[in-house]
């Protein structure tokens, strides 16, 4: 049981991750319907930004704000630039996000090289003993900044205006703009959020996992897939599905071998893509027309 116990606990580190790579994934999917495949790329970003500013002599809780909001801006400049000018075709602004990917990765190799670097954790790195189940500090901070970003933006998406305008955008856009819902703002502050999400999830993740220029490619496939299964469109079906993956891979590596470990998220995608396309959960209802 312990054995299991710790699986799990390493299962729900790693899935809390890919769920908010998933949800950046939702958060621009809502309001223009393009899966934004630069997502694991934000969280690349963030992840190196936060490095380089701390290899500055920027203290680390000022330079994850800054890295953080950098990309998230970021997010805001690429839609602008990159995005918008496409117009609306959704299979166009897909593969321009494709394009965006690879071109951060070459900004990213140019300011950073391709060494594997480290962000120091946030706590400490002895680890902590609960109830035989032995976890670095870090795991902790990535579980409770997952569980508090999932739970603000639930909030955000169902109890504010902004979050209302968000869900009418994913809805109907052109309705949306009748009513006076300012549009093409929304769409900016989606990729913004994109990016903010993002970038926390690879920052939070770095002290554990170094982090290099291509580290973005596997954290996009496996939030895509967490999309995949808890539905794409749904942020909590993303979060659940990110959990539910997390621990398919814990498990298959502890049982099976460490070498099923990506295999298990090909399988899954395939299974969910055959037998039920709009995830557990389903998309967003509005998505759905």
């Amino acid at each position: 049981m312990t054995e299991l116990a710790q699986y799990v606990a390493s299962g729900l580190v790693v899935g809390a991750i890919y769920g908010l790579i998933a949800i950046g994934f939702t958060a621009v999917y809502n309001v223009t319907g393009i899966v934004n495949f630069a997502q694991g790329d934000f969280a690349m970003l963030g992840a190196l930004g936060a490095i380089g500013l701390t290899a500055a002599g920027v203290p680390l809780a000022p330079a994850v704000v800054l890295a953080a909001l950098a990309v998230g801006l970021a997010g805001v400049v690429i839609e602008r630039v990159a995005i918008r000018p496409a117009g609306p075709d959704v299979l166009r602004g897909i593969i321009i996000t494709i394009g965006v990917g690879v071109s951060l990765q070459g900004v990213a190799v140019l300011v950073w090289g391709t060494d594997a670097q480290p962000l120091p954790a946030f706590s400490g790195e002895k680890p902590i003993d609960l109830a035989g189940v032995t976890v670095p500090p870090q795991a902790l901070w990535v579980v409770g900044t997952a569980a508090a970003l999932m739970a603000g933006l639930y909030l955000f998406f169902a109890r504010t205006y902004l979050g209302k305008a968000f869900r009418a955008c994913a809805i109907n856009a052109f309705a949306a703009s009748l009513m006076g819902i300012p549009t093409s703002a929304i769409r900016a502050l989606s990729f913004f959020v994109s990016g903010l999400v993002g970038a926390i999830a690879g920052i939070i993740v770095a002290p554990i996992a170094l982090m290099q220029y291509d580290s973005g490619i596997f954290l996009g496939i496996k939030g895509f897939v967490a999309c995949i299964i808890g539905g794409f469109g749904n942020p909590i079906g993303a979060a659940l599905g990110g959990l539910a993956l997390g621990l398919l891979e814990a498990l298959a590596t502890g049982y099976l071998s460490s070498g099923y470990k990506n295999a298990i998220a090909f399988v899954v995608l395939l299974a969910f893509l055959f037998a039920r396309p709009g995830g557990i959960l389903g998309e967003l209802e509005g998505a759905k027309r």
